[in-house]
This record gives C-alpha cells, sequence and structure tokens, in this order.
C-alpha cells in the first residue's frame, strides 16, 4: 500500500501522501487507508476458492469504518460481526442479511434479537459459543416467532504458534465449546426442538497465523463433527491469515484458501466455506500518519515524542507489537541514527519501539500496516481526541471522517 518515489516520499495508491492529506484538509494524527488495495485484496482471495462455495465473512472488528465495509462489499464479501452495533453498521453499509454472521462471547439480548429479526429469516448465522447459550438463542427465538439460524462454535483444542493473548482455540481459552461438551450442545438442540434450526459447524485458532500448519489442524477437527451432522448449510473455519509487519510472512490469504477448499471438497462436496479474514484485507492498507512533537535526550538515549500514542494505536501496548515507523519524506535508512520514538500518554506503554531515523528526526513519520485494530481499539483516554480517517477510493476520490474531539469527550465526561 505504502511505496515511494524517486526522491522517496510516501505515496498512497500512487499519489503523493502529503498531497492527499491536503486535499482532505487533516492534521495528525491520521488515518489513511487505500481502498482499492483491500478491494484487491478481497477478489485476489475470493478468486483462490475456486469452484468450491464460499463466503469470505470480513471481520468488522478489525477495521468498522463504513467506507471499508462497503468497499468489502462490493468486492464481494459478507460480514463477521461481534455485537448488535457491527451488525447495525454492516446492514447499514449494504451487507445482507444472508451474507452475516454474529459471533462473539455474552451476547445481549438485543444483539440476539437484531440478528433473528434481520431480513426475511434473519442472517445467515448466529455462532453458539457455549452450550447454554443454546437456550437464551432458542428464547429470543421462540418470543419472537421467528426460529434461530445458529452455527456451534467450537474449540478445536489447538494452540495456535502466535502471540498467547490472540491464539482462540486451545483448552485454556475462553472462546468456543470444547470437545468433550458436543454431546451436551446436541442434546439441548433436540430440546429447542423447532426454535433452532442448526446450519454449520465453526471454529477459530488464532490470529496473525503465519503458516497454514496450525489452521488446517482446526479445519480438520471442524470437518470431523461437520460430516456426522447431515444437511449443513456450511463449515466455517475462522480467519486469522497473517500479515507482514516486516519480518516476513511466507504465506498469503490465498493458501489459506486453497488448502481449506481442498479439505473441505474432500469431506462436505458442495457446502459452503465460510472464512472470516480481518487483519489480511485491511492491515497492510492502511498507515497512521504523525508528527513530532518534541525530541528528549536521557543519556545515550535519543527520544522521539510523537503526537500519536496507544490511545490511537494500542497494539504495541497491548501485545508487543512492532509496527515499522518511517519518514514520510524520505526512504528508509538502515544505518541511520536511531531514536526511540513514543506517544504523549502518561503510560511507559506507550513506546513504539526503537527505529532509525536519522538526524535530525523526521517531522512528520508514517506508521506501516496500521489498517487492522488501529482506529477500532482507539479511546479518550487523558482526554484526547480521536484521530481524523482519510479514505482513498479506487476512483481516486479522498474522503473524510472526523470522530468527537477531545472538547466534546470533555463536555460529555464534565456533565457525569
Amino acid at each position: 500500500m505504502l511505496s515511494r518515489d524517486s526522491h522517496g516520499r510516501a505515496l498512497v495508491a500512487g499519489r503523493l501522501l502529503t498531497d492527499i492529506l491536503v486535499e482532505a484538509g487533516a492534521e495528525t494524527p491520521a488515518y489513511v487507508y487505500d481502498l482499492g488495495a483491500m478491494a484487491r485484496e478481497a477478489r485476489e482471495l475470493i478468486l483462490a476458492f475456486g469452484d468450491q462455495p464460499q463466503l469470505v465473512a470480513y471481520a468488522v472488528k478489525a477495521n468498522s469504518a463504513g467506507a471499508v465495509i462497503r468497499t468489502l462489499g462490493a468486492a464481494g464479501c459478507g460480514a463477521e460481526v461481534g455485537s448488535g452495533a457491527e451488525l447495525e453498521l454492516a446492514l447499514r453499509a449494504g451487507i445482507e442479511p444472508a451474507r452475516l454472521l454474529l459471533s462473539g462471547m455474552g451476547k445481549s439480548a438485543l444483539s440476539i434479537d437484531a440478528a433473528l429479526m434481520a431480513g426475511d429469516r434473519g442472517i445467515l448465522a448466529i455462532q453458539v459459543d457455549s452450550v447454554d447459550e443454546l437456550a437464551r438463542i432458542a428464547n429470543r427465538a421462540r418470543t419472537l416467532g421467528r426460529p434461530g439460524r445458529v452455527a456451534l462454535r467450537l474449540n478445536p483444542g489447538v494452540m495456535a504458534e502466535t502471540h498467547e493473548a490472540i491464539a482462540t482455540g486451545h483448552d485454556d481459552a475462553k472462546f468456543g465449546i470444547a470437545m468433550r461438551d458436543l454431546d451436551a450442545a446436541f442434546e439441548a438442540l433436540d430440546r429447542e426442538g423447532a426454535a433452532l434450526q442448526l446450519v454449520g459447524i465453526g471454529g477459530h485458532v488464532g490470529s496473525q497465523l503465519v503458516r497454514t500448519d496450525d489452521y488446517l489442524e482446526g479445519a480438520r477437527a471442524v470437518l470431523g463433527v461437520a460430516v456426522t451432522r447431515p444437511g449443513l448449510e456450511l463449515v466455517d473455519f475462522g480467519g486469522g491469515f497473517g500479515i507482514d509487519y516486516g519480518d516476513g510472512c511466507a504465506v498469503r490469504p490465498a493458501d489459506f484458501a486453497r488448502a481449506a477448499s481442498k479439505l473441505a471438497r474432500e469431506a462436505l462436496p458442495g457446502v459452503t466455506l465460510v472464512v472470516e479474514p480481518g487483519r489480511s484485507l485491511v492491515g497492510p492498507h492502511g498507515i497512521l500518519v504523525a508528527s513530532q512533537v518534541a525530541t528528549k535526550q536521557s543519556g545515550a538515549r535519543r527520544w522521539l515524542v510523537l503526537d500519536t500514542g496507544m490511545t490511537d494505536l494500542l497494539r504495541p501496548a497491548l501485545y508487543g507489537a512492532r509496527h515499522r515507523i518511517e519518514a514520510l519524506l524520505a526512504a528508509p535508512e538502515p544505518n541511520a541514527l536511531s531514536w526511540r520514538v513514543v506517544g504523549p500518554v502518561c503510560e511507559s506503554t506507550d513506546d513504539f519501539g526503537e527505529f532509525a531515523l536519522g538526524e535530525p528526526p523526521p517531522r512528520q513519520v508514517v506508521i506501516r500496516d496500521a489498517g487492522a485494530y488501529g482506529y477500532t481499539m482507539a479511546s479518550h483516554y487523558n482526554g484526547r481526541g480521536y484521530p481524523t480517517e482519510v479514505f482513498v477510493h479506487e476512483d481516486g476520490r479522498v474522503t473524510t471522517s472526523r470522530a468527537n474531539s477531545a472538547t466534546s469527550w470533555v463536555d460529555a465526561r464534565s456533565a457525569t
């Protein structure tokens, strides 16, 4: 998504990033997204399934901007949502109910109701996270007079090779129905009768997967259960396809799609295969632009303080994630003078790491691969406002979204 011209200046969608910011009237910190690149990413993934019936259900939690959801929907994606609010957002963005799945633990009655009542028969599936949840969904279905279309989300007992905070398919993870509880789940389904319709079996082993092995192990567990339940409409292997944050990533999303399709065709010909990518569709195609606020020297340590921090991009503080940081107007020089890059927030974890940025350090920088789990996890901590979002569309248009500012946050908090 981010490239450089012959002078080393940052380009997005082939245009100078500085020109895009001027056209948008955007000050820093600002997220900039290449919607055309996201659409191409989605189309490439869909093509990789070949003739396998499929649904690429974009995980809205990765980036919930309406422009992003609309772009991916137009490219052929459905959506996977984690709340009633995300469900409403996806519907407003044009995603059809039959291409929507609701996931998550502790779904509220309002979220369940919204899923049941969408369209003429509800959404494609409510993904059930526990045996007890089946009774809750059935109760709402009977109250509303509409059968609940459900899919069981299994915990396949797979410890994926990824950060422990984003491994979701192992025995100690809070997500999914344990394999040992499956009999209880099927008994509960039988008890609820016509209130629930089992349409699928699914699972998810984790995020930022950089090889297919763990993903396919989880998929085999899903298929092992699915083949015992005749008449299913779908199997869901989850998402988690990794991206290159600078250390390399040997596999592309298309590699997961081809391998998953082969498994599904062999075990359940004709069933719809659902995958739930989020990061891989949007992560590489968003950047965060920031400006220098101050520099500081403490002994041998040189600090570069930016106007963005953990309130705008939480991943480094939350997971110890590392995002490449480069000068806006100059190509990276690996042997340049290093600076410890930090944000202005009153927390020691508001720290992006050490980067070779030269002397003097740049007045503005770009933080790469920030299109996923960036703005969606932003906060008003320290009374800071949300960053601006800038969208570069496939047709070259530039649009901007500015959320409530720090002033509105102060007004809201002072009224409590």
